[in-house]
């Protein structure tokens, strides 16, 4: 085996990318970088029915959006092959009858009513299901019968009856699974000639080098299973990293059935979440850098990253703690970045309205008030259309009290004196009005807010002034000071 350290994620293309999966990856990427060794991405698709392209996509995607890059794999260019499984159907073939040829595995012809007969007697037994291993003992008339009849058989790795595989996992530590609970004889080649999961991960790992195997702990069963497969080929098999499960904040497992669109990378990205805030959220959801330090980038996850320093228990999802990541990067990181990536949010207005700087200005006021960007297309409406819905209780604070029509209605006659490229100066000029008429808080903004805005909360009230400018201002104000 290598001495390079050489980590890798292994996704399916049958769905979108899964949070549990985005999680294993960044663990693998930033184990990879922290040992400067090469971080590698391979498309396990062998399910005919389920693997789709558009799921290819969204992966490959999704693991760039959260900063990761990989060294070999797909779409990178170079030398390396695109690791598909569904390009090695002949290999694991040839080295599944290497295993036939040192009676390791055998040709099984047991049909699926065969299989479902002995399920059902085991089930009746109340016994665990497991294979009888009855194709280790066909004789030869019995073969040539099953051939005769048009049989296509699997091709079953045998595994011993009695027998303890252990090995010492990086994360979980010493770890002991029993044969007999493994379910008897395995399955290696399906009868359509597609390797199984366990038979072909096992042939990529040893062809690809890998020296670390870090995956979600449900893999542990199949662990014990690969480490029978790799010594019954020869060779050594990689240090293994069982990472916690991910369940929700009643403690359920993270599934689509339940979540639904929830489980996905996809709809945070949608929603509007900073790709920085995902990785750094999911980096320390099993796993705290020394002196606790929360905010940290990729680079620094990478210089931190210990992975025997994973938590052993299970990791719990919790939506507010993200918001709160989320809410951080929103407001610092740079203006710029937030502003192109708040455009497409924006997309249905018309934009042209404002210059680029005011567009910045616009975004700068209303991150603060956000958790998710997807959210600025309702917050930032007033600033872009024509008119604005007003609420009920913004209709009675400016239509049925005196006071606030007093309000507006001095606003209006003060209009030619607003510093309008200045959002404190205006404010200024607020404040001065609410002394000439006796009133101040809620009786003095709350009306400039409706007026604005729609509503009696808001972004910051000087620079809303500032960026709308004295014809939108206007036009507002006198439109709800018509007579009711």
């Amino acid at each position: 085996m290598t001495s390079k350290v050489r980590a890798r994620i292994a996704p399916s293309p049958t769905g979108h990318l899964h949070l549990g999966t985005a999680r294993t990856a960044l663990y693998n990427y930033l184990f990879a970088r922290k040992e400067q060794g090469d971080f590698i991405l391979r498309l396990e698709d062998t399910d005919e029915v389920r693997s789709d392209e558009k799921y290819t996509a969204d992966i490959l995607d999704g693991l760039r959006w959260l900063g990761m890059n990989w060294d070999e794999g797909p779409d990178i260019g170079g030398p390396f092959p695109p690791y598909r499984q569904t390009q090695k159907t002949d290999h694991y073939e040839q080295v599944a009858h290497k295993l036939i040829a040192e009676g390791k595995a055998y040709f099984c012809y047991a049909s699926p009513e065969e299989l479902d007969a002995l399920r059902e007697e085991q089930k009746q037994r109340n016994e665990s299901q497991r294979y009888d291993n009855r194709g280790r003992h066909y004789s030869s008339e019995e073969v040539d019968n099953y051939v005769k009849e048009g049989r296509i058989p699997v091709i079953r790795f045998k595994v011993e009856d009695d027998r303890v595989v252990s090995w010492h996992d990086a994360i979980k530590g010493e770890i002991q699974i029993h044969t007999a609970d493994i379910g008897g004889d395995m399955v290696i080649v399906k009868s359509s000639g597609i390797a199984i999961y366990n038979f072909a991960v096992v042939v990529d790992d040893i062809d690809m080098k890998m020296t670390h195997v870090i995956r979600g702990e449900d893999h542990i069963h199949n662990t014990a299973k690969q480490i029978l497969l790799y010594e019954a080929l020869g060779m050594e098999h990689p240090v293994f990293a069982h990472v916690p499960l991910i369940v929700d904040t009643d403690r359920a497992k993270l599934s689509k059935r339940k979540h639904g669109e929830a489980v996905h990378i996809l709809k945070y990205r949608v929603d509007g979440y900073m790709p920085e805030a995902m990785m750094n959220y999911l980096a320390q959801m099993s796993w705290t850098p020394l002196g606790d330090k929360e905010i940290f980038s990729v680079e620094e996850a990478c210089q931190m990253f210990d992975i025997h320093k994973v938590s052993k228990s299970h990791a719990i999802f919790d939506i507010k703690k993200l918001n709160w990541f989320n809410a951080h990067y929103l407001r610092s990181l740079p203006l710029n970045v937030v502003t192109d990536r708040a455009m497409p949010y924006l997309s249905d207005y018309n934009l042209s309205q404002y210059s680029r700087e005011k567009l910045e200005e616009i975004v700068k006021l209303l991150r603060e008030g956000l958790e998710v960007l997807g959210d600025i297309k309702q917050a930032g409406a007033f600033f872009f259309n024509e008119k604005i819905e007003v609420s009920d209780e913004a209709v009675a604070g400016l239509l049925k009290q005196d006071n606030s029509r007093k309000v507006l209605s001095k606003v209006i006659e003060s209009l030619p004196q607003f510093p309008w490229e200045d959002p404190k100066g205006c404010k200024a000029i607020i404040d001065g009005i609410g002394k000439e008429l006796g009133m101040k808080g809620k009786d003095l903004y709350w009306p400039v807010r409706a007026a604005l805005c729609g509503c009696t909360s808001g972004p910051d009230l000087g620079a809303t002034l500032s960026i709308l400018g004295e014809t939108r201002v206007r036009s507002r104000i006198e439109s709800l000071l018509q007579p009711c």
